[in-house]
């Protein structure tokens, strides 16, 4: 597997997969075919039927600039993935250099040519059985076994990362206001978090606070603000809404924080190996499941957890997102999207309880619902998958 680097990656938002990708793409292209005139992107899939609302667009043409840049729709084409696009470098009209580039989610791209080199492989085991088993032979903690394929200066990366994470949190509490894109979604995050009543139980306040924070993260990468992909833009404000509330209300080191996080990021990262974490492949199950798994298995950690009780706190958060269909509406990533983050921070903390009450009864490993993720994503109609066709997106029409 790769290092925590590739999946924890701190960008602009709407989407990782939609304009992080993209974007990273045509920088790279850019490099390769410097004397061109000017340059051509041919978006597939769901890049041509949702990219308009995701901002694909303008983030290529933001890598090209100040050279101009032609997008071409093509939403008929059939594709082997779902975020594939055609690069082309042009001199006098005529292409002069291609490359096919694939947008995998987490604004990691595969590109087609000698000149991309893959990420190395960090880590030697490939699912959660193999390092669970190593680490109890070698008496290791997650964050132990991080560290020690990935290095000490992994805790420099992830200290920028937890800083990053807080203030998108931070940005989107402070602002107000409609989120651009004709749907006139007003910015919640505020009001969730000023909303304070006298006489609120102790249950009231957690549900409003980790919601606010989720909203205030989700708020800020639909706005297009910057974001850490967690694992992705779209499912970006589970994973620290939930440690940001556990440290405020528990008084967590940072250090404590860092090592939750580099427990999620190797959850994140079985998932994003062994099957996907890009809704336009998946389904939303990929993302939000994904992510609500991460921050599952970072609360364990953070509370002390053995491995069986983390491994039992990622798999129930994931199983019972299997089948989440991803269907912004109009293409944008604010209608359910943003609501879903605070849900799901919600349900990382229930299955954190269920953990501590109910893991030495459970039946279904880790690795199980991995695979039937990635199964059912597969499965899952083209209509429900990032397409913007199906679902909401199909029966909700803005007034």
């Amino acid at each position: 597997m790769e290092s925590l680097r590739e999946l924890y990656r701190i960008g602009r938002g709407p989407s990782s997969s939609h304009t992080m990708g993209p974007e990273k793409a045509a920088r790279i292209f850019k490099t390769l075919y410097p004397q061109a005139h000017a340059y051509r992107a041919v978006l597939y899939g769901s890049l041509a039927k949702t990219g308009r609302g995701h901002l694909t667009d303008q983030a290529i043409e933001t890598a090209f600039a100040p050279k101009a840049c032609q997008i071409v729709w093509d939403s008929e084409t059939a594709v082997a993935h779902p975020n594939t696009m055609v690069l082309q470098a042009l001199e006098n009209g005529e292409i002069c250099g291609e490359r096919r580039v694939e947008s995998v989610g987490g604004g990691k791209i595969v590109m087609q040519g000698e000149e991309w080199e893959a990420p190395p492989q960090v880590y030697p085991h490939g699912n959660f059985s193999e390092i669970k088993n190593y680490c109890l032979d070698k008496s290791l903690t997650c964050w132990q076994y991080v560290e020690q394929m990935e290095g000490p200066e992994i805790w420099t990366f992830l200290s920028d990362i937890w800083m990053a994470m807080k203030n998108e949190i931070y940005a989107g509490l402070a602002a107000e206001g409609e989120l651009a894109g004709g749907l006139h979604v007003l910015r919640k995050a505020r009001f969730l978090y000023r909303q304070k009543h006298m006489d609120e139980t102790s249950e009231t306040r957690e549900c409003r606070l980790v919601c606010a924070y989720a909203f205030a993260a989700a708020e800020e990468n639909a706005a297009g603000g910057s974001i850490v992909t967690a694992p992705t833009c779209g499912s970006c404000g589970v994973l620290p809404a939930v440690l940001l509330y556990m440290q405020d209300k528990r008084g967590f080191t940072d250090q404590d924080i860092l090592h939750a996080l580099a427990t999620a990021g190797l959850v994140g990262n079985i998932i994003k190996s062994n099957a996907s974490i890009s809704g336009a492949e998946c389904g939303c199950q990929a993302e939000i499941g994904s992510a609500c798994s991460m921050a599952a298995a970072a609360l364990a950690a953070l509370h002390g957890m053995d491995w069986e009780q983390i491994e039992y706190a990622a798999e129930a958060a994931l199983e019972h997102h299997l089948g989440l269909t991803c269907d912004p509406i109009a293409g944008l990533v604010q209608i359910p999207c943003i609501e879903r983050n605070a849900v799901a921070a919600m349900r990382a903390l229930n299955a954190l309880l269920l953990a501590n009450f109910l893991t030495y009864a459970r039946k279904i490993s880790f690795d199980t619902v991995v695979k039937t993720m990635y199964e059912t994503g597969c499965d899952l109609f083209s209509k429900y998958r990032e397409t913007g066709e199906g679902g909401l997106a199909k029966h909700y029409r803005p007034e």
